[in-house]
């Protein structure tokens, strides 16, 4: 169910806005810990179908509490799907390099979005940005090079899927500021979870019946392995996902709605708490130094641009 904006003063909308966001954050989280638990013994597009199937009740009930069902079909319907296409890349990359790398990894890599979004913000958007923010997304992305560890035996290709859903994230991003000027964030969630699931479809299609099912990389083997019968409990899990993303949606277009963006955007770096948290606790993974140095970076200038795009705004 979608949550009613409350009448606040500016001070108690941001303080609420905050809370929400950070709610959304943390359940969002809890859905990268099921998948990297299930990433073992099923295929992505097994989970993905699942998950999409039990949100889309859900996201209906949404859409018809937030303009209606009529909101679906209002024109430019499909720069909608456009735009679910490219958040499935983003979230297809993103799962994929959980499977093999360390959650905390994954967060920190995937958070180069702000990074990509201010260099599509000058080329795409004609937007200025000053040396200050330049500065920011040069330290970020050499943070970025850090983790990646290019020539290492260390290097993992599934970084460059991480880095990818970023970049993915990002263009989807940039597209919803137009989008998001004419079509509610319901319907858009709609279109996207429609895209999903049709993207999963195509997916089981191809690789369901297990006869290119690879067991070389982690990443791979979630993509290609056949579909598996889930127990009872799995299939609670993958159910669970699809009710984590209608309530995450909420949670985070409500922080939006009531407050203002440059004040609660930094709060989703949040998530990094608990990437590490349950990395720790359930796969007693946690960043070496090298790590630990490529996560600071990145984080403190996606923070850093986050708060010069707040300066502006306010200017």
């Amino acid at each position: 169910m979608a949550l009613a904006a409350p009448s606040l003063q500016p001070g108690h909308a941001s303080g609420a806005g905050v809370g929400y966001l950070v709610a959304g954050i943390t359940v969002f989280s809890v859905q990268d810990l099921i998948l990297k638990l299930l990433s073992g013994s099923y295929p992505l597009y097994e989970v993905m179908v699942l998950r999409s199937i039990t949100a889309m009740p859900l996201l209906l009930v949404l859409v018809a509490l937030n303009g209606g069902l009529r909101t679906l079909a209002a024109p430019g319907w499909t720069a909608m799907v456009g735009r679910g296409f490219v958040m499935c890349c983003a979230y297809f990359g993103y799962y994929l390099a959980l499977a093999a790398l360390p959650l905390a990894t994954t967060a920190a890599l995937y958070f180069t979005a702000p990074l990509f979004i201010t260099l599509m913000s000058v080329f795409l958007l004609r937007e200025h940005v000053g040396p200050r923010r330049w500065a920011a997304v040069a330290i970020g992305f050499l943070g970025a090079l850090i983790m990646l560890r290019p020539g290492s035996e260390l290097f993992d290709w599934a970084a460059v899927l991480a880095i990818g859903s970023g970049l993915t994230y990002a263009m989807s991003m940039v597209h919803a500021r137009h989008l998001g000027t004419r079509h509610s964030a319901a319907a858009l969630a709609f279109w996207g979870n429609l895209v999903f699931l049709c993207c999963a479809l195509l997916l089981a299609l191809a690789f369901g019946g297990g006869a290119h099912d690879s067991q070389s990389h982690a990443s791979l083997g979630f993509l290609t392995r056949g579909w598996v019968t889930p127990t009872l409990r799995d299939l609670a899990l993958m159910m669970a996902t699809g009710i984590i993303a209608a309530a995450g949606l909420t949670l985070l277009t409500q922080a939006y709605r009531i407050a203002e963006s440059n004040v609660v955007a930094p709060f989703e770096y949040t998530s990094m708490v608990w990437s590490v948290l349950f990395g720790w606790l359930f796969f007693r993974d946690l960043p070496d130094a090298q790590g630990w140095l490529g996560i600071a970076m990145i984080v403190g200038a996606g923070l850093y641009v986050l708060y010069r795009e707040g300066v502006r705004a306010r200017r």
